[in-house]
């Protein structure tokens, strides 16, 4: 029987969305769901965990660098998003295959590397995916669409957190690694290979290395979001929102996991937590989009962002009650018995936490949208959500090192707190007049998305990122004084040094010629930046070394060599921040 083309009809279209987005939110369930619970139960320690998760937001970080080289290399004949999306899930599948005979906890790291790979691979496919959905889905059904393909994510993390979790229950964990591969192979055989895209325009040959033209691409990408995201007010404080923590969100992350573990919840409970949490957000997510058309977007956000902090506050309360405030060891022999009335607090927090979630999560992507330029919406909006993910990641990380060093009541009262920074910047989320006008089609000008203030944020940012670059120079030297909380202040500049390569690189794009030196050697400094993190790792690669070879002075070679990159870059960046930016200015280029 020959399957039907779903992309032929508008219900068909709906359904192939809905099912190709499950398949993303699979991965993501599967690995903050079910694999953190089943390492907590293998006695991971939290931050283990913590790093874990947050290495797996890491590819949708920089998924926007996906996009050049998805349109450039591509197959007229299996479509030229469709055989993308092909090779994608079956590269999904068989990484995921691959870490069956995997021994955990003892070869975590290697599990971790290979889900990484896992995860990057579906990153790519979610960019195949929206590329194919702009180009097949009529305008009156892109509302409907939306909203279908976030319910096929939500599906999708439910079958991958709570559905592994029932079927562990009866084959065990190992065995499930096949089930997850098949729900992403069933979606393959029946939705994708009987696909046919219509093809596109024809495109121009790339003259040259198509290699060449996909660098191309990201240079145009790197301009059109530097002048964007400084180009406003609005869009400056949507850089700011998009970096800082959305609300609370240790209930979100593996914080949860690992409460659920320690105070006895067993898989199938944890799988129905998992299902119920799910369904609330997906609801209230649909809910706070219609109030915030109401009521007005930064209004109500506020109110949702707010009462995120509730339920971790009231959890925290009821986790310092009941003495409950190191991790316990899964293993230990006269586990303290779990208070009936704690287990309770914490199923209320959580689907509480949940409701509030889902009423910012459709909210907070709308606000984005509002104050993103319609010249480059493509653009500005990916790399909003790229640094989106990056905010869970280093969320995630730092708050599983916080658990083991300040303990979990400590570490939500942080995270309560910090996360009500982006309240901040919520003022700053707004159109003006001419940017609203230019919108509607009324007259108006490119200015209301462009002020005159573009080259002095420029300025001011290479600033502080050098400073901030420079600074760890100090907190290297000193670093006892921070004390459990050192490796927190470790994520802190791993973000930092992310951050400035990012702006190195697009620096360079963006002032050509007239950035002259120092934004040529930018180019060279920036991957040094992010290689930086090798730091966690020197102590095995040093074990790697001959006999003989010395570690300690190796190791400390190293690191000295690692803090001249932080003050090269440092410089680099006051440097570029005395530059006059003239390229920023309005109408310039």
């Amino acid at each position: 029987m020959r399957l039907p083309n779903l992309l032929a009809t508008k219900n068909g279209r709906l359904m192939a969305f809905f099912l190709l987005y499950v398949t993303e939110g699979i991965p993501l369930g599967f690995a903050a769901t079910a694999v953190a619970t089943r390492l907590r139960r293998l006695d991971v320690g939290p931050a283990e965990i913590g790093a874990f998760v947050g290495s797996f937001y890491l590819p949708w970080a920089f998924k926007w660098a996906f996009g050049p080289v998805i349109d450039v290399f591509s197959s007229e004949r299996l479509g030229r998003r469709r055989g993308w999306i092909l090779f994608t899930q079956v590269a999904m599948a068989l990484t995921l295959l691959s870490t069956v005979m995997l021994d955990l906890p003892a070869q975590l790291g290697l599990f971790t590397i290979i889900l990484l790979v896992h995860n990057t691979f579906g990153a790519m496919q979610d960019v195949a995916i929206d590329a194919l959905a702009c180009s097949t889905l009529q305008e009156n059904e892109r509302g409907v669409a939306n909203g279908m393909m976030f319910a096929g994510a939500t599906i999708g993390s439910m079958v991958g957190g709570s559905g592994v979790m029932f079927l562990s229950g009866y084959t065990g964990f190992q065995p499930t690694f096949f089930f997850v591969a098949a729900c992403i192979l069933a979606v393959t055989a029946f939705v994708v290979l009987p696909m046919q895209e219509a093809p596109g325009p024809v495109r121009e040959r790339v003259a040259g290395s198509k290699l060449a033209q996909a660098g191309r691409e990201m240079r145009v990408f790197a301009i059109d979001s530097f002048r964007s995201f400084l180009g406003s007010s609005g869009a400056f404080g949507g850089l700011l929102f998009a970096l800082l923590p959305a609300g609370a969100m240790c209930l979100g992350l593996a914080l949860q996991s690992n409460l659920a573990v320690e105070l006895g919840m067993d898989d199938d409970q944890v799988a129905a937590l998992n299902f119920y949490s799910s369904i609330l957000g997906a609801a209230f997510c649909v809910l706070g989009g219609y109030l915030s058309d109401r009521w007005g977007r930064r209004r109500t956000l506020l109110v949702y962002m707010a009462l995120m902090s509730v339920p971790v506050f009231y959890l925290m309360n009821e986790l310092t009650r009941y003495g409950w405030i190191m991790p316990v060891s899964t293993t230990v022999a006269n586990r303290p018995q779990v208070p009936a009335a704690l287990l309770t607090a914490f199923w209320i927090a959580t689907l509480a936490y949940s409701v509030f979630q889902g009423l910012m999560y459709g909210t907070r992507s709308a606000i984005m949208m509002d104050v993103t330029n319609p010249a480059v919406a493509a653009t500005q909006f990916t790399a909003y959500m790229a640094l989106m993910n990056l905010a869970i990641s280093y969320s995630a990380t730092w708050q599983g090192i916080a658990i083991e060093a300040w303990g979990y009541p400590t570490t939500m009262l942080v995270d309560g707190i910090f996360g009500l920074a982006c309240l901040l910047v919520l003022p700053w989320l707004k159109r003006d007049s001419d940017a609203a006008a230019v919108e509607a089609g009324q007259s108006g000008s490119a200015a209301g998305f462009a002020d005159a203030l573009g080259p002095k944020r420029a300025r001011r940012l290479a600033t502080g990122l050098g400073l901030l670059c420079l600074a760890w120079v100090p907190s290297s030297i000193w670093s006892e004084v921070f004390g459990a909380g050192k490796p927190i202040v470790g994520t802190l500049f791993t973000v930092i040094f992310i951050a400035s390569a990012l702006f190195l690189l697009a620096g360079r794009a963006v002032l050509g010629d007239a950035g002259g030196r120092t934004a040529r050697l930018g180019v060279w400094v920036a991957p040094l930046l992010i290689l930086l993190y090798v730091r966690y790792y020197l102590d095995v690669i040093a074990s790697w070394l001959p006999a003989g070879v010395d570690t300690a002075s190796f190791v400390a070679g190293v690191n000295n060599t690692m803090l001249g990159v932080a003050v090269l870059a440092g410089v680099l960046l006051l440097q570029l921040g005395a530059q006059p930016w003239k390229q920023m200015e309005v109408g310039a280029r």
